[in-house]
Order: structure tokens, then C-alpha cells, then sequence
């Protein structure tokens, strides 16, 4: 029997590259999707390199787990563009950016990996979110993420329905602000203290999250929040 494949999308660094380490760790031979990789020679493990928001990278992922690997088992939509500025203050190019990455990608590479777990009569898209999509904050100005990112909670919920009686699970996660390279180590007090619990997220938190996710299979249609307690409130 083969083993479980994962495909994650902005596996490069930061969370896609703890998911990668944690799919391998769980099992899994994962194909990893970014605009730039480290080579690799594992057994378990390819690269994939391009735009997730261009079809062509989608369909090279999607054709490469099938032919190296044999099936799609699992789909982490992690790539995204998150840039915060007042509403007004986006530029046509800001909008096109986010957008073409936030759903155009997800739309892409979803469609085709959803047809072949359909096929196989099983399968789980996990798609990252925000949980600023729930818990606005003015100090905080982030229209065009939430806009993109709530889209994917709500399509999640979606799919979920929609597939549930072919054996393919949809859940999304919702993120607070997690600890990784985008932020200056000099920032962390500060951003930490914007949650409940009064930290940062850690790449571990959101990796044990989706690993939940994944061995919960009475669960789908769910989102989950890794925030620190952010869309409760305080």
C-alpha cells in the first residue's frame, strides 16, 4: 500500500515549510509548491517551483504527485499576500497581487486536487485563513486580506457540503499572528500582546492544528481558530 501524499502550497519557509516537516514526520511523501525551493533528494519529498497563482503550476504539482507519488491524499492551501494599509490607500496592483494568490490559487490547484479525491473516494483541503476575518481591529487595517481570506472560509464551508458524500473533507484554519520571519523579532511584545494569551502563535501551533484536522475525520466544514484566543474577543 502507498503511503498518504500531501500537497502544500508556500512550502518554502515559515509555516509551509513546518507543515512540510510535519506531513513527513506524520507519514506523508509531500509535494511542496513555491516560487523558490531548496533542492531536495528525499524519498518522501518533492519540489515543486512556481506562481501558485498561474494554472500551469497547479496542473505541474497536481501531475507530479500522481506520477512520482500515485495519489493526492491531502491539499494545504498556504500560500498567501497579506499586505495591511488603510482601505483607501490600495493600489490596483495591491488588489490584482492578493487576489490572484488568495483565490485565483486556491482556485486553480483545489479544482484539479479535489477531481482526483473524488475519483479515489477520499481526500482533505485544509485552506489558511485569518482571524482577522473575525475579529476586526482598527489598528490593524486589512480589508483586501480579510475580503480573500474570508472567501476561503466560506468556500471551505462550501466544498464541504458539497463533497461530503464522496468522501472529501474541506476545513479551513484561522490564524493570529504567528511567529516567523515576516515579523522583526523586536515586535514580538508588542504583536504578542494583541492576543488573549498574550503571545505570539508559534510555526508548531498552526502544524499541530492541521495535523488535528487531519486525523479528526468526523470533522469537515470547520474552522478552526489558532489565534490565541483572538476571535473570542478581549
Amino acid at each position: 500500500m502507498s503511503v498518504p501524499v500531501a500537497i502544500i502550497t508556500g512550502a518554502s519557509q515559515g509555516i509551509g515549510a513546518g507543515l512540510v516537516d510535519g506531513y513527513r514526520g506524520a507519514g506523508y511523501a509531500v509535494v511542496g509548491v513555491a516560487r523558490s525551493l531548496s533542492e531536495s533528494d528525499a524519498d518522501d519529498y518533492a519540489g515543486i517551483e512556481g506562481d501558485i497563482a498561474q494554472a500551469a503550476t497547479a496542473h505541474q504539482a497536481v501531475d507530479h504527485a500522481l506520477e512520482r507519488f500515485g495519489r493526492i491524499d491531502t491539499l494545504i492551501n498556504n500560500a498567501g499576500i497579506y499586505i495591511e494599509k488603510p482601505f483607501t490607500g490600495y493600489t490596483i496592483e495591491d488588489y490584482t497581487a492578493i487576489v490572484s494568490v488568495n483565490l485565483t490559487g486556491f482556485f486553480h490547484i483545489t479544482q484539479l486536487a479535489i477531481g482526483h479525491m473524488v475519483e479515489r473516494g477520499s481526500g482533505h483541503v485544509v485552506n489558511i485563513s485569518t482571524s482577522l476575518v473575525d475579529h476586526a481591529d482598527s489598528k490593524r487595517p486589512a480589508a483586501l486580506p480579510a475580503l480573500t481570506k474570508g472567501g476561503l472560509v466560506a468556500v471551505s464551508r462550501s466544498l464541504a457540503i458539497e463533497y461530503a458524500s464522496r468522501g472529501v473533507r474541506v476545513n479551513a484554519v484561522s490564524l493570529g499572528i504567528i511567529k516567523t520571519a515576516l515579523h522583526d523579532p523586536a515586535s514580538y511584545k508588542g504583536l504578542g500582546a494583541l492576543h488573549p494569551l498574550g503571545r505570539l502563535g508559534e510555526v508548531s501551533d498552526v502544524v499541530d492544528a492541521i495535523l488535528y484536522l487531519e486525523r479528526a475525520t468526523f470533522v469537515t466544514g470547520e474552522t478552526l481558530h489558532v489565534d490565541g484566543g483572538q476571535a473570542a474577543g478581549g
